[in-house]
């Protein structure tokens, strides 16, 4: 298990602090869709001091993965369904009707999961646009770090950013972290209609300074800001650049997907940063992770589906 480096706070600052609030948290179940995945299984193995799992799938196949990769999984309940369209209703009814909290992919194409959620007689849908958000420790940087949107919107407009930043914000409070700083990234730092990114992001400071609801006080908004400037202090001085959230952000806001997705596989894959991912904006997580993700990675992404 990973080794708190929470002294008694609420606040975490370390992926082992998240695993730590989690497994303090009242015990939560997580059913997963097509379960026959060796690193899922194991991610269950690992996570089973945080939670209760629910397997749906083919009974044979999950049984056989399980034992070929050595895991025990002997205090789940396992659903028997071999066709996965199936199974994976089957798993959004169980998390739609509260039996339990969060729901996960297992070995399944994320399309056939995603029609399964969006379907309006399934109970997952709220209204509010689902995005998918990322949690990042970093060796070179001094706290955990979000990124969204990786994996849902494609071009997202301002009023879809709003609520991409809103489901983003929500879920770092609940975490534990106060007035996350989120950053508007861009190529640039000022204002160029040629860039309508960064016109979108002078948009979107204006509307949050102007909103008085009660979450847009909860956190701090800052754009556009090239990468360098969001995380890294000293670029900040040489620019001149003047922000509470600028070198300390919590949050990256990404303007697209194709930049969310290409930063999110080069910390994971070329900084080796150890990532997790759920999608928000449903009644409850999404715990959506790759197949190519490790079985690490998958456990980060249940601790996080519990706590969002």
């Amino acid at each position: 298990m990973l080794k708190s480096h929470n002294k008694g706070g609420d606040h975490i600052t370390h992926l082992a602090d998240l695993y730590e609030k989690a497994s303090q948290s009242a015990s939560a179940t997580v059913c997963i869709a097509c379960a026959d995945d060796d690193n899922v299984l194991t991610a269950v193995a690992l996570a089973k001091d945080i939670a209760k799992f629910i397997l749906v799938g083919d009974m044979q196949k999950i049984r056989k993965v399980a034992d070929l990769a050595n895991v025990d999984i002997s205090s789940c309940i396992i659903v028997d369904e071999a066709d996965p369209e199936t199974a994976c209703k089957l798993a959004v009814q169980f998390v739609a009707t509260g039996k339990a909290q969060a729901l996960m992919k297992g070995h399944v194409d994320t399309s056939v999961i995603m029609k399964a959620v969006l379907d309006k007689e399934a109970g997952m849908r709220t209204g509010r646009k689902l995005s998918h958000l990322a949690i990042f420790e970093l060796p070179t940087y001094h706290k955990l770090l979000f990124i969204t949107d990786a994996a849902i919107n494609i071009a997202p407009d301002v009023s879809t950013k709003e609520e991409i930043i809103h489901n983003a914000v929500e879920a770092v409070l609940a975490l534990g972290v106060k007035m996350p700083k989120v950053a508007l990234l861009a190529a640039k730092e000022k204002a160029d209609p040629k860039m309508p990114v960064t016109t979108d992001a002078v948009a979107l400071v204006a509307n949050h300074k102007a909103s008085k609801t009660p979450l847009d006080e909860k956190f701090m908004l800052a754009g556009p800001l090239a990468l360098d400037n969001a995380i890294d202090p000293e670029s900040c001085k040489i620019k001149g650049i003047e922000s509470p959230v600028g070198g300390d952000a919590d949050i990256l806001i990404c303007p697209a997907i194709e930049a969310g997705n290409i930063l999110y596989k080069s910390l994971a894959f070329l900084a080796k940063a150890k990532v997790g991912g759920v999608v928000l904006g449903a009644k409850r997580p999404i715990i959506l992770t790759s197949r190519a993700d490790s079985a690490e990675s998958k456990m980060i992404s249940i601790a996080l589906g519990i706590l969002s």
